[in-house]
């Protein structure tokens, strides 16, 4: 017979508020990403 251990970790709050962060930064990026090439037609502004 074999027992199996419930194996939880805690998470630190301060890591979870971070990722989030992290998160709604990629989106707002992405959102920037696809405004500027709407308004000027350039993936990336300035260059060529």
């Amino acid at each position: 017979m074999s027992t199996q251990k419930n194996n939880t970790r805690k998470i630190d709050p301060e890591k979870v508020t971070a990722e989030r962060l992290n998160g709604y930064a990629a989106l707002f990026g992405c959102i920037a990403l696809v405004g500027a090439y709407a308004t000027t037609g350039q993936i990336i502004p300035g260059f060529v």
